[in-house]
């Protein structure tokens, strides 16, 4: 997948277990944040405005 011209770069939560499985995956590219199901990166990862990825980390993080 690419954005623009620019390959994505995915990482993993640092939360993530050693074992790797059961990830989201994340790509923050330049108008939006990518994301996808480590186990299935085959599928289309979901695109997110940054703005709406900001409120979503700040709500998931008061939790």
């Amino acid at each position: 997948m690419k954005d623009g011209m620019t390959e994505l770069a995915w990482f993993k939560s640092s939360y993530s277990g050693s074992q790797g499985d059961d990830c989201v995956e994340v790509a923050i590219a330049e108008r939006a944040v990518h994301v996808r199901d480590s186990k299935d990166v085959a599928r289309p990862a979901l695109a997110v405005g940054r703005d709406g990825w900001g409120r979503f980390v700040r709500f998931a993080s008061e939790r």
